[in-house]
């Protein structure tokens, strides 16, 4: 009799002690991540309402979700994961919820202030309005992108960084092969925003 006593005892301590636990780390602030929807809200193909972007995404778990107009750019706070992880879910979500076939890219703020710091375009262009930045899932992917730098004729410039790509389309993203590759089909693993 002695012995359930204790082990009931020692049974309600722990489950107390979890709750505190659970209750501690709900008040950590937790990273925020951006996502980066590809291709959406462009036309009349792809249509995602921002009102279900966010109820998928607080579906999914995530926080404090808020998204930026029409853009498919989607801020959010989730526990320490993967890039990459977020990303493969959301766009599943996408796709079983809405039937759309959606690329997406998520970027830890961390990670987002890396490609800031190493746009090395930024400050040798004076029109940012030309220039793209291409943000990539993977390193292979990024990888891949140093063949579209045969595509940029003089006064556009390429850079690859660690992160992400940077394209200065001096002549306008439309008259340019490069921003055309990157925004076509050849560009499907990636997106661009400028």
């Amino acid at each position: 009799m002695g012995c359930s006593n204790i082990d009931e005892n020692v049974l309600k301590n722990l489950e107390r002690l979890e709750a505190s636990i659970g209750a501690f780390f709900q008040l950590l602030p937790m990273p925020t991540y951006v996502a980066l929807l590809r291709g959406i809200n462009v036309g009349k193909a792809k249509r995602i309402h921002m009102v279900d972007l966010r109820a998928l995404m607080v579906e999914l778990g995530f926080s404090q979700v808020a998204t930026l107009l029409n853009s498919g750019n989607v801020v959010f706070h989730a526990p320490p994961g993967t890039s990459a992880t977020y990303a493969a879910r959301i766009s599943h979500v996408i796709a079983e919820k809405l039937h759309l076939d959606v690329p997406v890219i998520v970027k830890s703020a961390s990670e987002w202030v890396s490609i800031v710091t190493e746009n090395s375009l930024a400050q040798q262009v004076p029109d940012h309005s030309r220039m793209l930045v291409v943000f990539v899932q993977d390193d292979l992917t990024l990888a891949g992108l140093e063949s579209i730098g045969r595509l940029t004729v003089a006064p556009e410039s390429f850079v690859v960084g660690h992160h992400a790509a940077f394209l200065h389309c001096a002549n306008g993203i439309l008259d340019s092969k490069a921003g055309a590759a990157l925004l076509g089909k050849a560009g499907k693993a990636v997106t661009t925003r400028n």
